[in-house]
């Protein structure tokens, strides 16, 4: 990776809403974890009160995560990097690190990834049938939970990207929610 280079890996609402200003986007893939509804979200998605749940990088052998990788405009690396810290690590549940990606044309480079904290008290590991439950009724500060669910799954259809749980989850949240 040239040192005028910032990648930075999305795989949840960072694909479709990045936040910040890049010159590349391109289909990556981040072995050694995959994407999991395993973040209670008590800011953007949900409350204190009443929990949503957030996509998160799990640690997890032999997984392998596809999303996008975004190259930040070279003049706002500092600017990128400080609106995604406050937006990711609102509340100390992910862990920012810098891993390598495999793009899709070819390319390895590294970047900024956000994964969770499996210590933090926001981790979890419920069944599907409870996250359509939990992701069906929440709304926090961003908006409903729902929203970010249908927009991830889309963004992932639209990219040709496969997530057989994303695509359920999807349409079992939209029954329950009467969507």
């Amino acid at each position: 990776m040239s040192t005028q280079d910032l990648w930075v890996f999305g795989y949840g609402s960072l694909m479709w809403n990045p936040g910040f200003a890049h010159t590349e986007a391109v289909v990556a893939s981040l072995p050694g974890f995959h994407r999991s509804f395993c973040m209670r979200s008590i800011h953007h998605r949900g409350t204190v009160d009443n929990p949503g749940l957030v996509l998160a990088l799990d640690e997890m052998e032999a997984a392998q995560c596809q999303g996008l990788a975004f190259r930040a405009c070279p003049k706002s690396h500092d600017q990128a990097l400080a609106d995604l810290r406050e937006r990711e690590l609102v509340s100390s549940a992910y862990l920012e690190k810098q891993l390598k990606i495999s793009l899709r044309d070819g390319r390895e480079v590294e970047a900024v990834t956000y994964v969770i904290d499996p210590h933090h008290v926001q981790y979890c590991q419920i069944d599907l049938e409870e996250q359509a439950r939990i992701i069906a009724q929440a709304i926090g500060g961003r908006g409903p939970n729902t929203e970010y669910l249908y927009n991830t799954a889309a963004h992932l259809n639209e990219l040709g990207i496969e997530d057989d749980d994303l695509n359920w989850l999807a349409q079992q949240v939209r029954k329950l929610a009467g969507d």
